[in-house]
């Protein structure tokens, strides 16, 4: 019998945290042989709606589930975790500007990076959902100086996962003979969803889909997805979201497939000419527990345009949460 492991959700009675939270559970993050120790963490406004998300968990019966607990304190519920997941956020409000949401934001993930530091694993790898989640993981990470910078990740294998559905849809090849999209940037509508380098069947992707298509409808497409979703059911994603949070941990913890890559926002080291400082999505291979960025890619003048522009943005938020970190 192995080790539990520990794993924090914060946000847990929300969409996406009550989504995430049975998958977890279940074995399907971390595999059918790993025993998870769940901790659940809310405001306290939520902690009735959080206590009823425990009794569904204990009331699955779960083979993989050794215990389950809830808190409003955070230095509570991330104490001694080894796993992360940063669901809970400020959504946007009528009325509220980006800097707005980015502030309000910022109060969050700096005191949860605190509580990081203080009570996690040194080990921890901590995923940020909530968004805007590229710079509310630059936040964490600046708020928990005790922990390895690589150790803080944000989420865009929502939108890679979107891209090969899409590039599945267009050429009908099944989605495991589509390899190397990329998402280049932040998770937002500036992302820049890459297939130069993606292959269907061992094809070039752009020679099997087109130029103007993945130009003209492809990148808008998946650009947009989300407000697509909220668009035609009222409310944003969340068991994709879910679904993608849990490939996003499985492949960093238990590693990605060899032929393949996909992508996470990490911190950057300067690759592809991205300045330091920012936590930016890149074309990652996972083994061993490790990510490492892959090198050595041939960026057209297209594909750097886009990257730069959307490094602009991922730079001004920065800024504009400067004092916070």
């Amino acid at each position: 019998m192995k080790k539990p492991v520990t794993v924090t959700i914060t946000g847990a009675a929300g969409n996406i945290g009550y989504a995430l939270a049975f998958r977890i559970a279940s074995g399907q993050m971390l595999g059918p042989d790993q025993p998870i120790n769940l901790n659940l963490l809310e405001i306290p406004a939520a902690l009735g709606a959080v206590q009823g998300v425990v009794m569904e968990l204990n009331d699955c019966a779960f083979l993989t589930l050794n215990k389950v607990s809830a808190s409003d304190d955070a230095r509570i519920a991330f104490k001694d975790c080894e796993v992360a997941m940063l669901v809970g956020a400020r959504p946007r409000g009528p009325g509220m500007e980006r800097k707005d949401l980015l502030l309000e934001n910022a109060k969050i993930f700096s005191a949860q990076g605190k509580a990081l530091d203080a009570a996690a694993s040194r080990d921890v790898r901590v995923l940020v959902v909530g968004n805007p989640a590229n710079t509310n993981a630059l936040i964490a990470q600046r708020n928990a100086p005790s922990l390895s910078p690589d150790r803080f990740t944000a989420m865009t294998r929502l939108d890679h996962n979107r891209a090969l559905a899409q590039v599945s849809e267009k050429t009908g090849a099944p989605l495991a003979k589509i390899k190397k999209a990329v998402i280049w940037g932040n998770h937002s509508a500036t992302q820049y969803p890459d297939l130069n380098h993606a292959t269907v069947d061992g094809k070039p992707a752009l020679a099997e889909v087109g130029e103007s298509w993945f130009k003209q409808t492809f990148i808008p497409t998946v650009q947009q997805r989300g407000a697509a979703v909220i668009k035609a059911r009222g409310s944003s994603s969340a068991a994709s979201a879910a679904s993608a949070a849990v490939d996003h941990m499985h492949d960093w913890v238990l590693g990605s497939r060899e032929t393949d890559w996909v992508s996470m926002a990490v911190p950057s080291d300067g690759s592809y000419g991205i300045a330091e400082g920012v936590i930016y999505s890149y074309p990652v291979t996972c083994k061993g527990g490790r990510y490492a960025i892959v090198q050595g890619l041939e960026i057209d003048a297209f594909s750097r345009e886009k990257m730069q522009l959307t490094h602009r943005e991922l730079t001004e938020e920065r800024d504009g949460v400067k004092d916070l970190i």
